[in-house]
Order: C-alpha cells, then sequence, then structure tokens
C-alpha cells in the first residue's frame, strides 16, 4: 500500500486532500453538515424532490406493496410491473417511443455504449463530456476520436476526414456539460449527423428536468423530437431519487434488454425508488411550478454574482461556476466558505482540467431569496479577504 499512501500524500502536499463532509439530514436548501446548519449550494436536487412528501409517500407505499428489493435483475424475476410502467411514463413524458432505465446514470453510459458499438465503427465524443462517457468509450470495441468543445467546425473536419473509413459512426455530446453549465449546440450536431449518416447520443443528465416544457430536457429544449438517436437521463439529480434511463426506439430498448451488461448482471432497481420516480414524473407532467422557480433563483443568483465581478464562465443552466483557477486556492475557498455557512464544492483536477479549479454552485428551487442573497454575501467577503 506504500504507493498509494505516496499519492495520497501528494494531494495533501498539493493542497487538494478532502475528507468527506457528512450531511445529517435530507438534502434540502439548508443542511446539517458536520454538526452545523448551512446553505447548500452543493446539491443536484434542482427541483428539491429528493425529500419531497409525494415521493415519500410513494416510496412508502411501493415498499408495502413489492417490498424493499427487485431480488434479481431485470432478464430474470426482477422485472416487476412497476418497473414496466416507469419506463412507459418516462417514454411518454419525453415524447418518445421507448424508454429504459437502468440503476444509475453512470451505468446507463457503461451499458448503452458498449451495446449500440462495435469493432469497425467509430465514437466522436466531445472533449468535455462526463466521466461516465468517457468510460462507457473505453468499454466499447469501436474506434474513438475527440472533437473540441462544442466545436462544429472540428466536429465536421472529424466526420470528413473519418467518416467513410467505418460502418457505423455514433456522435456523443452532453446535452448540458456539468462543470461549465453551457448547453450543446445539439441542432447543428443533428444536422451533421444527418449530413455523413451518423448517430446521435445525448447525454441529457444536466437537461432533463431543467430545460424544455416542464424539464422535458434539451432534445425538447430546441424541438428536436424523432431526431436524435439516442437520449440519456438521469433520475437523480432533478427527479431527486436513483437510476439512469435511455430513451430512443423501442428496437433500441429490445436490444439493451439482451446486449445492456449493467441490466443483465445487476440487480433491478428498487421499487420504492421506482413508484417515487413515477409521481415525480406526473408532478412534472401537472405543473411547470417547479422549474419555474428554479429558473426564477437561477437568474437571480447570477446577476448577483455577476453584479459582484465575479467570473461565471459561459454558463446557461442553474449550473453556475466560479473561475478561481489554481486548484489549492481553489480548495482553499470552498474550506472557508464551510466555515462561514455556505457550502459549495470545489472542481479540481481531474474532474476539470488543471489550472482550471472553480467552485461550482447549484441552485434549487427550494431556495428562497433571502438564502441567496446570504449566499452571494458570504461569498463575496470570503474572496475579498483571500484576495481571488
Amino acid at each position: 500500500m506504500s504507493n498509494i499512501n505516496e499519492k495520497l500524500q501528494q494531494l495533501k502536499d498539493q493542497g487538494v486532500y478532502r475528507v468527506l463532509p457528512v450531511n445529517e439530514g435530507p438534502c434540502e436548501a439548508i443542511i446539517r453538515l458536520n454538526g452545523k446548519d448551512v446553505i447548500n449550494l452543493s446539491s443536484n436536487n434542482y427541483l428539491g424532490f429528493a425529500n419531497h412528501p409525494r415521493l415519500k409517500e410513494a416510496a412508502k407505499n411501493a415498499i408495502d406493496t413489492y417490498g424493499v428489493g427487485a431480488g434479481a435483475v431485470r432478464t430474470i424475476v426482477g422485472n416487476m410491473d412497476i418497473h414496466e410502467v416507469l419506463d412507459q411514463t418516462i417514454a411518454r413524458f419525453k415524447h418518445e417511443e421507448a424508454a429504459l432505465v437502468f440503476q444509475s446514470g453512470f451505468a446507463c453510459n457503461a451499458g448503452v455504449i458498449q451495446a449500440i458499438t462495435d469493432q469497425g465503427d467509430l465514437i466522436i465524443s466531445d472533449e468535455l463530456n462526463h466521466a461516465s462517457i468517457i468510460d462507457g468509450v473505453r468499454l466499447s470495441k469501436a474506434d474513438r476520436a475527440v472533437f473540441k468543445h462544442s466545436d462544429m467546425a472540428d466536429l465536421e473536419r472529424v466526420l470528413k476526414e473519418k467518416r467513410d473509413q467505418y460502418n457505423e459512426v455514433l456522435i456523443i455530446t452532453d446535452g448540458v456539460f456539468s462543470m461549465d453549465g453551457d448547453i450543446a449546440k445539439l441542432p447543428e450536431i443533428v444536422k451533421l449527423a444527418k449530413t455523413y449518416r451518423a448517430m446521435t447520443y445525448v447525454d441529457d443528465a444536466h437537461g432533463s428536468g431543467v430545460l424544455g416544457r416542464s424539464g422535458r430536457g434539451t432534445v425538447d429544449h430546441f424541438g428536436l423530437h424523432g431526431q436524435v438517436d439516442f437520449i440519456i437521463g438521469t433520475l437523480s439529480k432533478a427527479i431527486g431519487v436513483v437510476g439512469g434511463y435511455v430513451c430512443g426506439t423501442k428496437v433500441t430498448r429490445d436490444w439493451l434488454l439482451h446486449r445492456g451488461r449493467p441490466l443483465l448482471f445487476s440487480t433491478a432497481m428498487m421499487p420504492s425508488a421506482a413508484a417515487a420516480i413515477i409521481e415525480a414524473f406526473h408532478m412534472l407532467e401537472e405543473s411547470t411550478e417547479y422549474t419555474d422557480l428554479l429558473w426564477d433563483n437561477a437568474k437571480y443568483f447570477k446577476k448577483e454574482l455577476i453584479k459582484r465581478g465575479f467570473d461565471i464562465g459561459h454558463s446557461e443552466t442553474p449550473i453556475t461556476p466560479i473561475m478561481i483557477g489554481d486548484e489549492a486556492k481553489t480548495v482553499a475557498f470552498s474550506r472557508e466558505l464551510l466555515n462561514q455557512g455556505v457550502y459549495v464544492s470545489g472542481i479540481v483536477f481531474p474532474t476539470v482540467p488543471k489550472g482550471k479549479g472553480r467552485i461550482r454552485c447549484m441552485v434549487s428551487a427550494l431556495h428562497t431569496k433571502d438564502m441567496l442573497d446570504r449566499a452571494v454575501s458570504i461569498i463575496d467577503d470570503v474572496a475579498k479577504r483571500m484576495k481571488l
């Protein structure tokens, strides 16, 4: 273990070693972290569903009906009727032909990418795609290429150079990029895909529940229904529970039930989680209240940060980075904010490139304007004291 100990010491020497914080209650706008009440600006619980009474009641009722676990993988006896209802609910909400739920968003990318590509194919991926996409691509037998972030000229260059050398070509992009909060140029990607006979794959983890009508996602935001081959989403962010899903054709769903390895070799989602997720989608179908609150808070928070001179990058969504640069300063900034009553995580290498450290603020529908004012005031005071 000496090698690992040496690497851990290097992290400590660089000022980026961290100890996990412990949240002592539900994920709300105010949380009790390490025994202290703080404003929470680090959660993906965009709509406040993670502790919503309607979701909790649905989960409790499902436990009484189904028990606490599915008991098997979906392809044996773990496929309960509630899982089928969940798949159908998501497909209807997303306006797609079919959907299939995986145990997590990470598992979804790991399972889908390797199942839909093979030797003789090419995967072209945005350079800032999520780690789960990168790992999913590594599991595939296909060749791979990377295009510069949201650079359509560079994407077309790769397509021109390589398209004719491969059977199938798959273009993969995040819908919303999780570290910068910018939105993929999906209309242009779809247009290039049609021109060069390529398939499209969008990981909409941070777009689902946030963009589009009632949070239907990036595809809905751009009006591209039926034009994206594979739409990936998560059920642990805006939906507030756990899991991931892929939307597409019925043929896609049928194939993944035979070749999606996380589905074949891991127990199905807990029925209580499935029930809570179904209730969350019902709530989104009923009202835009939650997404409206989220966006109102996000716009207000961004405006207040910009007014004070902070660099929030190119964010177009509630994900709001405050760019710092130096890794050690970023971690120190995050630590001091916590001391002052605001929890916002520092993001450093390898999550972002070296020299691109930032704190990533995540506003939710649960925050009040008073909470956001207090958070901005503390962020401003600490930044001035630390000369950032």
